[in-house]
């Protein structure tokens, strides 16, 4: 055997020139001509779908099985392919046996070194199935628990954040619109805004595993087989909850793996936008919290930096997600039934994206958990703003004022003060009733945070008893209890 310098596969022999030889490929009996080289390198898979070495083992026992269960195999034929693949899986575990490039995928690799295991019955494995759905049911497999996985650590950081917003319950902050201070919030409202992103990102990731869980084993090639195959005992022993009931869609679908990138593209947008937000909370113009030092970097020049680099990091990788979608898609969209090469490139993008997102998510889970909140910072930014504004007009709207009418007289006051380089709490109350005689003495009082924030007690509001609502049903999303009441203080204190 030679080793090809270009691919680093092997070759059965050198070519001769003039003379005409069969192709060493499993599927070379149709062909007198070894692949060139090039085609080799550029047509191999086995550097991506590498990782579904493990799924494609267990998916290859329950064909096996069931081919001994229908009689079309001995019993001893599947036996010996079942252990067979138990020992394939365990050498390669050890380093004793390696993938081969020149074999063109995992598929191939492990059939060939089963053959080295068990002898000729190897090449009765692939009866009744073809590659393509086989590699199909492959990923069908992964993706069902890959998507488990993300599930999971996405439930970890909506957890980072409940915890985050029940230990600093009684921070207030300035809310923002158009990134202008617009009315106080409680820090814990707005951390928990991210946490009901994260559900519906939960919510999405398991829509898709929905139709993630379909086995198109037993679709053959594209047409079904002549073999009486039982495609639902497959089915059950691999955990999928039904079959494709038409093959042609089976060996052609990637609508699941769409549905994937869809719904990890909205959570990494989610993602970036939380880490924005972290982004400008540590800097020194907002100051609202510090990141831990596990999580950010220094400047090689400049020794006081202290740079959010993960957060800058997480939010630029959106862009990774966003464009394994559209490369799918691109992929798709001109397809016709059923199977083409063209479909080999599903994988690069979703186990990118897939990386992507599993690598990020803990990221942000640890930033949450680590970072410092500077109420004090956040309360010094509502000292000299008009973030109140809004509750003197709605002060004038209870006294019979029409709102448009009260929106004006306090637009007028705000102006007032800007001129004059002073806060709304700072007017006395005649210079209120100087612009409209419904103001009242009780008027000033509604100009503190604390006000304001507490007068927002509706259904998701930001009054701390609306929040304490929204995490018992944060909690309840997560199948988590409420934590338990602190105790009351010893009598005589």
């Amino acid at each position: 055997m030679t080793r090809s310098s270009h691919t680093g596969g092997t070759r059965a022999r050198e070519d001769r020139p003039g003379e005409e030889k069969p192709n060493p490929k499993p599927w070379g009996g149709r062909f007198t001509a070894a692949t060139d080289r090039a085609v080799e390198a550029f047509t191999a898979s086995i550097d991506v779908d590498a990782r579904l070495l493990d799924v494609d083992i267990r998916a290859s026992q329950a064909h096996a099985r069931m081919l001994g269960a229908r009689g079309i195999l001995s019993r001893e034929e599947a036996e010996t392919l079942i252990a067979g693949l138990d020992e394939v899986r365990r050498r390669l575990q050890t380093g004793e046996f390696r993938l081969d490039p020149a074999l063109e995928d995992v598929h191939m690799n492990v059939e060939h070194l089963l053959a080295r295991v068990v002898g000729p019955v190897a090449g009765k494995l692939h009866t009744g199935r073809s590659r393509n759905d086989q590699v199909a049911t492959d990923m069908h497999l992964y993706m069902k628990e890959a998507i488990d996985r993300l599930i999971a650590a996405v439930r970890d950081l909506q957890r980072a954040l409940l915890e985050k917003a029940e230990a600093h319950l009684d921070v207030i902050m300035p809310g923002y619109t158009h990134l202008q201070r617009a009315q106080p919030v409680l820090f814990a409202h707005h951390l928990l805004a991210y946490f009901w992103m994260l559900e519906r990102d939960a919510g999405r990731l398991a829509d898709a595993r929905k139709r993630t869980d379909w086995c198109p084993l037993g679709a053959a090639a594209l047409a079904g087989t002549g073999f009486p195959l039982d495609r639902e005992m497959v089915a059950r022993e691999l955990g999928f909850s039904r079959v494709y009931p038409n093959s042609m869609d089976a060996v052609s679908d990637r609508d699941y793996l769409l549905e994937f990138l869809a719904a990890g593209s909205i959570l990494a947008m989610h993602l970036s936008r939380l880490c924005e937000e972290l982004v400008l909370w540590s800097s020194e113009e907002f100051g609202f919290i510090e990141l831990d030092d596990a999580y950010c970097t220094g400047s090689s020049i400049m020794p006081q930096k202290k740079n959010p680099d993960v957060a800058e990091l997480v939010r630029a990788k959106t862009g990774r997600v966003y464009g394994a979608l559209f490369g799918l898609l691109t992929v798709l969209k001109g397809l016709p039934l059923t199977y083409n090469r063209d479909l080999q490139e599903d994988k690069h993008g979703v186990f990118d994206a897939l990386d992507t997102l599993e690598a990020a998510l803990p990221l942000c889970a640890g930033m949450i958990r680590t970072m410092r909140v500077r109420a004090d910072r956040m309360v010094a930014a509502l000292e000299n703003d008009f973030s109140a504004a809004t509750d003197l007009a709605d002060y004038l709207v209870e006294r019979g004022v029409p709102f448009r009418e009260a929106h004006r007289i306090v637009g007028e006051l705000v102006l007032d003060c800007i001129r004059q380089g002073r806060r709304l709490r700072d007017l006395t109350v005649e210079e209120l009733r100087a612009r409209s005689d419904r103001f009242g003495p009780d008027a000033l009082q509604r100009l503190s945070p604390q006000a304001v924030v507490a007068a927002r007690k509706l259904y998701g509001g930001t009054a701390r008893e609306a929040v304490e609502r929204q995490l018992q049903e944060a909690r309840a999303a997560l199948g988590e209890p409420a934590p338990p009441e602190p105790p009351p203080p010893p009598a005589g204190r």
